[in-house]
């Protein structure tokens, strides 16, 4: 660094993967409502295996698609 200052990495907060703690449901929900909200139609999102990842990242197959829904 320029200024003579290295930051030093938090390694226990790296390796803490917060991502653990979110519902699956409550990630389709929120990704449903973005999308709906974006395309003015209702859409309902489906996640499959999550596989978290070292250093707190996730990965995981999102299908989005359309809702049907006879009353509407």
């Amino acid at each position: 660094m320029p200024n003579g200052q290295e930051k030093a990495i938090d390694v226990d907060k790296l390796l803490k993967n917060k991502l653990k703690a979110v519902s699956v449901g409550s990630l389709e929900n929120a990704i449903s409502k973005v999308v709906s909200e974006m395309v003015g139609e209702d859409y309902k999102c489906s996640i499959g295996e999550v596989k978290y990842t070292l250093f707190s990242g996730a990965d995981f197959h999102v299908k989005i698609e359309l809702s049907y829904s006879p009353e509407k």
